[in-house]
Order: structure tokens, then sequence, then C-alpha cells
């Protein structure tokens, strides 16, 4: 009888900032004994407002290097606007398998939605893709779906602003006409999170905020179990950090993110491309 193949390659992760440790951390409690390379494009960030032929550039090069230097086994796209617009170009470049945030995070909008709109918190390049509506669609949504741009708030999670004064108002801005209308608040980017808790101050109690870091990471466990890249029962997993700029940013951050042990994340600077 054959045994069950396993494979102690790292899962691959990349964002363009801090915002993909939320998705990394869901990955790591559900796999932990899964080793894991993140790769956070800080010198670049953010994503959001950048053409989406920009994006598409910088997810190439972020992917190249997870899976040429890291030699990554399956890539996981912890960013809602390289998944909107590099997806398709991203599975079909690299051999190894590509997971984006989109799908997942449209249906776990789908299973908590009671028919009321389901409004999208994103940045301007995923609400101009039109992905979250296009994934919605192909799940059977007939609801009303509503795309909110939300630009500053990559940049206050990127500063480790998430509580106070300023990121309650600007947060109110963006949502205070949404309620009454939605049912369903989605966090279209993987910094939003970090928000969650201002959020539900700001929303009542009925309406379902849904993060879809949990069901990427359901699926990402799903892939490597159907395709036999599981690694070995018992190992110790190594986990390391790569950024493109500002190192002691991500050192200071990085523990608020993750529920891991920080002594044993490896931190450090890599360079992906040329030019900016």
């Amino acid at each position: 009888m054959n045994e069950k193949p396993f494979d102690n390659r790292p899962i691959g992760v990349f964002d363009s900032g801090v915002g993909g440790l939320t998705v990394l951390d869901h990955i790591v409690q559900l796999l932990p004994g899964e080793s894991t390379v993140y790769l956070g494009d800080t010198a670049r960030v953010p994503y959001g407002t950048r053409s989406a032929d920009t994006v598409i550039r910088y997810s190439l090069e972020c992917a190249q290097a997870l899976v040429a230097r890291a030699g990554v086994k399956v890539l996981v796209v912890a960013c809602n606007t390289a998944s909107a617009v590099a997806l398709p170009l991203l599975s079909s470049t690299f051999s190894v398998p590509v997971i984006g945030v989109i799908e997942a995070g449209a249906r776990a909008a789908l299973e908590v939605s009671r028919g009321g709109a389901i409004a999208i918190l994103a940045t301007a390049g995923t609400i101009r893709s039109g992905a979250y509506l296009s994934a919605l669609r192909r799940l059977g949504a007939e609801c009303e779906v509503i795309g909110r741009a939300c630009p500053l708030l990559v940049p206050l999670v990127e500063e480790g602003w998430v509580d106070g004064v300023v990121p309650m108002l600007t947060l109110d801005r963006y949502i205070s006409d949404l309620v009454g209308r939605a049912d369903v608040i989605v966090l279209g980017c993987t910094h939003y999170p970090r928000m969650r808790r201002l959020l539900r101050q700001l929303l009542p109690a009925a309406v379902a905020v849904v993060d879809g870091g949990v069901a990427t990471a359901t699926q990402l466990q799903a892939v490597l179990s159907e395709q036999g890249l599981l690694a070995q029962p018992g190992r110790v997993p190594n986990h390391r950090i790569w950024v493109t700029d500002a190192v002691e940013a991500m050192v200071r951050m990085a523990p608020d993110f993750l529920r891991i042990d920080m002594g044993e994340v490896n931190i450090e600077h890599v360079e992906i491309a040329a030019h900016g």
C-alpha cells in the first residue's frame, strides 16, 4: 500500500504590506504544522491606488520571488486588489496552485446574507475591477451589491492607527449611509480586519461583518489535502517574513497580527525588483 505523500515546502503568501498578515494568521492557526514565507511589498504599498497593469507587474514579481527563492508549494494572494486583477495571469504563469481571497470572501458573505444588500469595503482598484460583484453573481447572489472604495483605511492600518477618533471618523464617513441598506459588510481588503472592532461600534448588531481570511485558509487546507501537498504531521514549522522596505516597522507591527511566538519568526529585507 502506498504511503500518503507529504510536502514540507513552505506556503507562500504575499500582500502589498502588513494587511495580508491577517490571512497568514488564519493559515497558521488552521495549519499549525505548515511552514510559511510571507512577502509584504512594503516599498510599494498601497496597491489599491495603482493601475491594473502596475498591480499585475508587482504581483508577478512577488510571486516569482516566492517561487524561485523560497521554493513555495502554493501561492496565496493575500491582497484583494492583486486577487482582483492578477489572479488569472498568476495561475497560468506558475506551476504551483494559486489561491486568491475574493472568491472565499464572496462565498462567506453569501452564507450569512439574509437577502439584504451586501456592501464591499475595499480599495479603489478592487472596486473598479468589479471582482466581488462578479464572484457573488457566479455564486448565485441576486441581492444588491454595493461597492465602497475606502482609500484612507490602508494608510491608517499601515501606520498602526486602528483605534481612536481619527480612524473612527474615517470609517463613519465611509459607511454611515450603508446602515439600514446592507445586512452584510465584506472587509474586501486584508488590511481592514484590523478596523473590525471600530466598525462593530458603528454598525447595528444585526449587520454581519465578513473577513474572508478564515474562508481563504479553509480553501487552502482543501487544496493542500486534495493535491497531496500537506506537510508531514509532527514536524516543527518555520515561519519567515520578507519585506521590501521598513523592516523595523514590520518587527513592530507583526505581533499585533499574529498569534504565534514572534521569537520563532525571521523578518528580513529582500529586493524583488530593480525599479518601483
